[in-house]
């Protein structure tokens, strides 16, 4: 025979019949074997062959036995034969394939050294072959594995005996052997017989040399390897569970992550049903009683849609005693229940809606395990099998304690984040403002929305009418998250309205607001690290239309014109707040009537996924897209911006439309510094008001601007200017001089002659003030339009 081992396919006898009966295929082995020829027998039913009764064929994939078959010359031939069904595939019908060796099947010769091959009687599964691949010997212990015996096995070859594309592998294994006359291993996972599920097998196979040293056939031993395969693929499903499970700071996905990793690695069917802290005080308890009511936080099942169809994920149930659920927590421990042990039936028969789902899926086993972490019951998961065979062992419960742990501790720090987030937000949204004020000068849409992982921050942002109608925007950004930037926002947004309140400028308002962070990071100690912040100040006057702006360290805002495309407003940068003794410069635009700023903090262009000038970008193209109002432009942007999931920092948005005051609602004149013109300036504002429709406002203004005029000619200094400024709801009185001392409230006594003036403007307006300028100072009072009018 030559070195490239031409096989005689002529040795076996080999036939093929459909699943009707039919034969398909006959080879020349068999044409040898029976003296019938291809096309003779070849379309006809295989029962013609027959000289007994037919064979009821089992519904397994293999059978072997011995038939009486019909020889061309009429007499009758007992042959044993091996048949394998192959099922179905492209539409076609199913077959079996019949093979039966005719050659090998004598005893090997005294001094064949394939005989010699030893070890018959060991426990190992050893088998050998010869230079085509026949089988010549195999022992006992590879007799039960392959579950055929030798003498009726002898001459097939290998592929012969296991079928699959793993006897394939396995047979390329032999032939480099043969070829190389070297050992090889080789792993893998197949039934080589009748068993009822596979097996991981490690084929070791070496050359079978005669005395001359030639390679005359190979010897296999196959180890079952399926427990060290299955302790390596539990070990690689807790490494995975390390790695998968706890992704987020989210307990519900937390929980899904469990059931996913546990299906179908473990189970067939996995539920996580949790506690509710709420019923326990806000905190868990470390035993529970039955009854228990549990919520469902996630499951997952090997078929589609099944879990559906008993509980859906946030639906709570109250599970008695004697479910696995409250029996498994009552215990404190893992509870295995199946149906050979007898426990199932009561353990699943105490909800009909379960036990109709035992029955229609055939649930044989279940395992309950307690989701404990840190002393805490936080809930159970319950694994279920029904599809595959085995219940559940002694390592499954120690693998399903193992993942279920550390799945609880992530839950865990879940939860404890989610009640820390939860209590920060509140805190935040406390802080923030609840609803934007109406005004004349602007039209504002604000958005606020919480980091989705590194937590609440202290993003913030504020709209504060002013004198004058004017009005201040504010956007800032605290260093840090959680409750302590939250609490350090609040402070800072509280200063900037009391700073406001005072009408300073933006540079000098931000230049207090930077001592305030000093001081509050001393306090904070630890020389201050970690307390500091960014802030925007703008102020916007709607009689002149210009916009006075400072930033500490912020974003400089983007402006859109209304016949423009966005850009962004180039503003002195200033320090971060915090850093103290550093200047801040203030800058003054102007702002046609309908010009939209768009104020923010820098989560919302930074994050890991792009660079801020791409962000910065996105933000002027999904600014100066077209919208219908300033709320839809808000949503727009934050759509285009963050992602899915949602933005890794915090992020506040204030978008503000401007508005301009007509020149017929703005009165202004001079004031001469003389007591005795100031009943004439009285009846130039009380005609004024009368021209605009307000003179039912006409004896309050009258009144308050008689005492604003005569404290001015009497305690001020020239010139002296006059402005009442009206919009639909405010009347706003102002008096201008050069002189920087500011008047004071106070309270006349019985005999004083003054003193009553600024408190009868106080009694008389919704509220009044000052304020300084670069020229001197202006005393404002608003008086409510629409109270006059009621």
């Amino acid at each position: 025979m030559s070195r490239g081992y031409p096989f005689d396919k002529a040795a076996t006898a080999r036939a093929v019949i459909d699943d009707d009966g039919t034969l398909v295929e006959w080879n020349e082995g068999a044409r040898r074997l029976l003296g019938h020829a291809a096309e003779a027998v070849v379309g006809h039913p295989a029962t013609d062959l027959l000289t007994g009764p037919a064979p009821a064929l089992p519904r397994r994939s293999r059978w072997h036995g011995t038939l009486a078959l019909r020889h061309h010359d009429g007499h009758s031939v007992d042959v044993w034969l091996l048949a394998r069904h192959h099922p179905a595939a492209d539409g076609d019908g199913g077959r079996w394939t019949l093979v039966t060796p005719l050659t090998g099947a004598e005893p090997p010769a005294e001094d064949d050294p394939l005989a010699e091959a030893g070890l018959i009687q060991s426990p190992c599964a050893i088998a050998v072959y010869d230079e085509e691949l026949r089988l010549r010997r195999m022992n006992d212990a590879m007799a039960a594995v392959s579950g055929l015996p030798e003498e009726h096995a002898r001459g097939l070859r290998f592929t012969e005996l296991v079928e699959g594309p793993q006897s394939e592998e396995l047979a390329r294994g032999m032939r480099e052997v043969l070829a190389t006359g070297r050992p090889l291993d080789v792993r893998t996972f197949m039934r080589a017989g009748n068993e009822q599920r596979a097996h991981a097998w490690l084929a070791r196979m070496a050359p079978v040399k005669d005395r001359a040293g030639r390679v005359r056939g190979v010897c296999l031993a196959a180890h079952d390897v399926s427990d060290s395969q299955r302790a390596r693929q539990r070990l690689q499903l807790v490494n995975e569970a390390s790695v998968r499970i706890g992704t987020t700071l989210d307990v519900t996905r937390t929980a899904q992550e469990l059931a996913d990793m546990c299906v179908p690695a473990l189970a067939d069917f996995v539920t996580v049903d949790l506690l509710d802290p709420e019923e326990y005080g806000g905190e868990p308890p470390a035993r529970v009683a039955t009854p228990v009511t549990l919520r469902r936080a996630a499951h997952r099942s090997v078929l589609e849609g099944v879990p559906e169809a008993v509980m859906k994920p946030g639906q709570t149930e109250r599970y008695p005693g004697g479910s696995p659920q409250a029996d498994s927590l009552t215990a404190g421990r893992t509870i295995i229940a199946s149906k050979i042990a007898g426990d199932m039936s009561a353990w699943m028969n105490w909800n009909s809606a379960r036990t109709r789902s035992v029955r229609l899926f055939g649930i044989h086993s279940a395992m309950s395990v307690p989701v404990r972490a840190r002393g805490l019951t936080l809930g159970v998961a319950v694994f279920i099998r029904h599809r595959r065979p085995d219940g559940f062992d002694a390592d499954d419960r120690m693998l399903a304690e193992e993942i279920t742990a550390r799945a609880a501790v992530c839950i865990d720090n879940a939860r404890r984040y989610s009640r820390e987030r939860e209590t920060a937000l509140a805190l935040q949204r406390s802080l923030l403002p609840r609803t934007l004020p109406h005004t004349a000068a602007l039209e504002v849409s604000s958005r606020y929305l919480p980091a989705a992982r590194a937590g609440v921050g202290g993003d913030w942002f504020d709209v504060i009418p002013l004198s004058g109608l004017r009005v201040a925007m504010v956007v800032g950004d605290v260093v840090g998250h959680g409750i302590q930037a939250s609490a350090t926002m609040g402070r800072l947004r509280t200063a900037v309205r009391t700073l406001a309140d005072i009408d300073l400028a933006p540079d000098e308002l931000l230049t207090h607001l930077d001592d305030l962070v000093v001081r509050l990071a001393e306090e904070a100690g630890d020389g201050g690290a970690g307390v500091g912040a960014t802030c925007l100040y703008a102020v916007y006057d709607p009689v002149s239309r210009a916009c006075t702006l400072a930033r500490a360290g912020h974003p400089p805002p983007v402006l859109l014109p209304p016949a423009g495309r966005p850009h962004e407003l180039d503003l002195p940068a200033g320090p971060p707040l915090g850093l103290g003794g550093l200047p801040f410069e203030s800058a003054e635009v102007r702002l046609a009537e309908g010009t939209v700023l768009a104020l923010y903090t820098d989560g919302l262009v930074k994050s890991r996924e792009r660079e801020s000038d791409i962000g910065r970008a996105m933000l002027f193209e999904a600014l100066g897209a077209p919208a219908r109002s300033l709320d839809a432009s808000c949503d727009h942007i934050l759509r285009t911006l963050l992602p899915f999931g949602g933005a890794s920092d915090d992020v506040a948005l204030l978008l503000a439309r401007t508005q301009g005051l007509p020149a017929s609602q703005v009165a202004t004149w001079d004031i001469p510094a003389d007591p005795a013109l100031v009943a004439p300036i009285r009846k130039q504002a009380v005609e004024q008001l009368d021209v605009w429709g307000l003179s039912e406002a006409t004896f309050t203004a009258e009144l308050v601007v008689s005492e604003l005029v005569t404290n001015a000619i009497r305690y001020g200094a020239r010139p002296i200017r006059l402005r009442l400024i009206h919009d639909a709801a405010t009347l706003t009185c102002e008096v201008s001089d050069t002189n920087h001392t500011a008047p004071h409230l106070r309270r006349a006594k019985i005999f004083d002659e003054g003193g009553r003036g600024l408190l009868l403007v106080a009694q008389l307006t919704q509220r009044w003030g000052s304020r300084y300028t670069a020229a001197g100072k202006t005393i404002w009072a608003e008086l409510s339009v629409l109270e006059e009018d009621r």
